[in-house]
């Protein structure tokens, strides 16, 4: 197997409700392992340790909850995760989707560098760019 670079998204305690919304956007298949199945002392025995959605076009999201005892870090405003292609409608429904509940920064419209671009923070409060390559 070659090398794979993943967003790995970490949540206070819902990890859980995160995930599915984003296998509702994207579809795939969905792996999750809680603390209590690992045995993590003083920890919520339903929190999410470790999932991984995996799409049928192979994209991969990773989400945990963040342990009790470990402080949540924050990178607000330093990381996005991207979505871009030339599929207009695939990119198109995931913003429609990942727009439920969403604060839009930039509406989904033509770029001036000629593509349709949109900015948005989900409900979960994670950054997005749509980015859909059109016919020059």
């Amino acid at each position: 197997m070659s090398s794979k670079l993943n967003p790995y998204i970490n949540f206070k305690d819902n990890a859980r409700e995160a995930v599915n919304f984003y296998q509702s956007v994207f579809g795939g298949t969905l792996t999750l392992g809680t603390f209590g199945e690992a045995g993590v002392p003083g920890s919520n025995p339903d929190g999410v340790m470790h999932a991984e959605l995996i799409t049928d076009n192979n994209m991969s999201i990773m989400v945990s909850d963040t342990p009790p005892g470990m402080q949540m870090s924050s990178t607000d405003g330093n990381v996005s995760l991207s979505l871009s292609g030339t599929d207009y409608a695939e990119l198109r429904g995931y913003w429609e989707k990942l727009s439920d509940d969403a604060s839009i920064t930039v509406p989904l419209e033509k770029a001036p560098w000629g593509d349709v671009f949109g900015m948005l923070t989900d409900k979960f409060g994670v950054h997005w760019l749509v980015n859909i390559t059109t016919q020059k």
